[in-house]
């Protein structure tokens, strides 16, 4: 028996906390060791998720309003671990995207980066500490009806390299990139679009992943887990998939 990837000691914020992939990356962050931040715009489901798990606490943030952001790091006074998680979805290829919607997305999975990255930089500047980035597939290949998610996503894969090339010495910072992973975020997906042939579509999303399945939370905590450890020091600036092998195929 080792302590690998611990994380004793460590403080984590994650946004997106408290459901999905990002409760299951709180839930591992935990288990390591650390100290973890729940940090979500549903205050509620972020105080539960943080009375189940040692030495966590969770954190109302709304990640697109810079107010929210700073209120929240106000609050904090070390930080080694962020982990940038919240985003959501789109359906629609680049005739069907309205303004609005793309405005939102972009907002929601771009700005709310940036934002939060910035808030929390000087602190884990101060601790050299470890940034990751939950990105997607999508910023990687073209995936049908998704032209905003992809745009970005593909944006979040670009930040992550530019910071790690401004800072190479100062923080780590990495994005991981999921494929289909079985979230309320997917179950939402396939409830507004094809309820009425949910299973169906449900096949075809584990069908475009050669182990023939779709990815849980935990497959992806894991993956957090090990990028914030002393084992990953060597690791920056990188876009790791874990996909089941889409992007290989």
């Amino acid at each position: 028996m080792t302590d690998a990837f611990c994380l004793e000691n460590k403080i984590a914020i994650v946004t997106g906390g408290a459901s999905g992939i990002g409760a299951a990356t709180c839930r591992e962050l935990a288990r390591a060791g650390a100290q973890v931040l729940v940090a979500d715009l549903n205050l509620a489901a972020a105080e539960a998720l943080a009375s189940e798990l040692p030495h966590a606490r969770a954190v109302a943030m709304d990640v697109t309003d810079a107010a929210s952001i700073a209120a929240a790091m106000r609050a904090i006074d070390r930080l080694d671990i962020l982990v940038n998680n919240a985003g959501i979805g789109l359906v629609g290829d680049i005739t069907r995207t309205s303004e609005e919607d793309f405005a939102r997305v972009m907002r929601v999975n771009v700005t709310s980066v940036f934002l939060v990255t910035q808030a929390a930089f000087p602190l884990l500047l101060a601790s050299r500490g470890s940034i990751v980035n939950i990105g997607s597939v999508a910023g990687q290949v073209g995936v049908k009806q998704r032209f905003a998610y992809c745009a970005s996503k593909g944006a979040v894969l670009a930040m992550t390299r530019q910071i790690a090339v401004d800072y190479p010495k100062e923080v780590r910072i990495n994005c991981i990139a999921p494929g289909t992973v079985q979230t309320p975020f997917v179950e939402g997906y396939l409830e507004k679009y094809h309820a009425h042939e949910k299973e169906k579509v449900r096949a075809e999303l584990i069908a475009r992943q050669p182990i023939g399945r779709l990815g849980t939370p935990e497959d992806v905590a894991s993956l957090v887990r090990y990028l914030c450890s002393h084992e990953a020091e060597f690791i920056n600036g990188a876009v790791i998939s874990i996909d089941g092998g889409w992007t290989a195929a």
